[in-house]
């Protein structure tokens, strides 16, 4: 195939091949999600897509539970080359302000308006990676969050006065959780378990896909639905890297990106079904939070967001403005 000739050719410059002589080329995909996550789940599908699409000439490994790195090593590995591919999350938050629009509670409604958003403002995400070294090869999705924790069910903001609750590094989560009233510490997702087994950590937030898979509920009494955030995933690569390949195969790599959310959204839809059973059946007591009265509480965080975020209210109006198709 002509692409992988001109690929292998680039390679050396770029540093994605173990070998400019190599028959094959292989490509490191490093993510932070647990045997049995959606984050293994995307990652193993958008690998099958790369290697079939190549004719098995590119094979695209996929390294789950933080084996190459946490988040923030993952990030910095693909700038250096150590690394192909990430899947970050709500970390992308601290990469640029722009990210930081999917840390406003409640602000996306449903896969079907985070597709309307990704439609309309993907432009503003893209420009806002490549500023800062990357690129993104398409969206996946980490999901809907709640909230576990071994002090109380959470029915509304005041009940969670003074939990110690884990949460990812990010400024806004850690500010809309001081807001709350709890007490949130940032930290990486593979300590997480530990933290909340020795005491460390009373609670932590997270979609039933990472709940489920890290096994938080075998140390977590309580669930409380509260779905208070909705983190995208970022199938992410080197934007110096990315520039470099060929043009058929930068296709090739957006069109596996793509075909990997919708695949990503069917399981996640799937999954909130399976695994919240999984969850209850674990012991986990169970309750659906009050919505209304956490969206109350939750208004001075857009507010702040507006007021300190460039162009923040702005994007606060456009993506509420897409919450209903027209």
């Amino acid at each position: 195939m002509k692409f992988i000739a001109r690929m292998l050719a680039t390679t050396a410059a770029i540093g994605i091949a173990s070998s400019a002589f190599a028959a094959d080329m292989t490509m490191k995909f490093g993510h932070v999600g647990a045997p049995g996550s959606l984050f293994e789940a995307t990652a193993d599908h958008f690998a099958a897509c790369v290697n079939s699409a190549s004719d098995g000439k590119i094979e695209v490994q996929t390294f789950g539970s933080s084996q190459l790195g946490k988040d923030k090593e993952l990030l910095q590995k693909l700038k250096l080359n150590q690394v192909d591919f990430a899947l970050p999350s709500s970390v992308m938050s601290s990469v640029d302000d722009v990210f930081g629009i999917f840390e406003m509670p409640y602000i996306i409604s449903d896969r079907d308006h985070m597709r309307r958003v990704q439609g309309a403002m993907m432009d503003t995400f893209q420009s806002a990676a490549q500023a800062k070294g990357y690129h993104i090869v398409g969206l996946a999705e980490n999901g809907f969050r709640h909230i576990t924790n071994n002090t109380r069910p959470i029915n509304v903001p005041a009940d969670l006065d003074g939990i110690k609750l884990r949460t990812p590094n990010g400024v806004w989560r850690v500010s809309m959780f001081k807001l709350y009233g709890a007490n949130p510490t940032p930290m990486a997702f593979s300590d997480v378990f530990t933290a909340l087994q020795t005491g460390v950590m009373d609670g932590q937030e997270n979609p039933y896909a990472q709940i489920a898979s890290a096994k938080f509920q075998e140390v977590q009494k309580y669930l409380s639905i509260t779905g208070h955030v909705y983190t995208p995933g970022y199938v992410l690569t080197s934007q110096k890297g990315f520039a470099a390949l060929p043009e058929d195969v930068q296709a090739m790599l957006t069109d596996c990106g793509n075909k990997t959310q919708d695949f990503t959204y069917e399981k996640a839809a799937q999954l909130e079904t399976e695994l919240l059973e999984v969850i209850k059946a674990a012991g986990v007591e169970v309750n659906e939070a009050d919505k209304a009265a956490f969206i109350e509480a939750s208004k001075p965080v857009y507010e702040a967001f507006a007021k300190e975020v460039d162009g923040g209210q702005e994007m606060i109006d456009q993506v509420l403005g897409l919450a209903k198709s027209n």
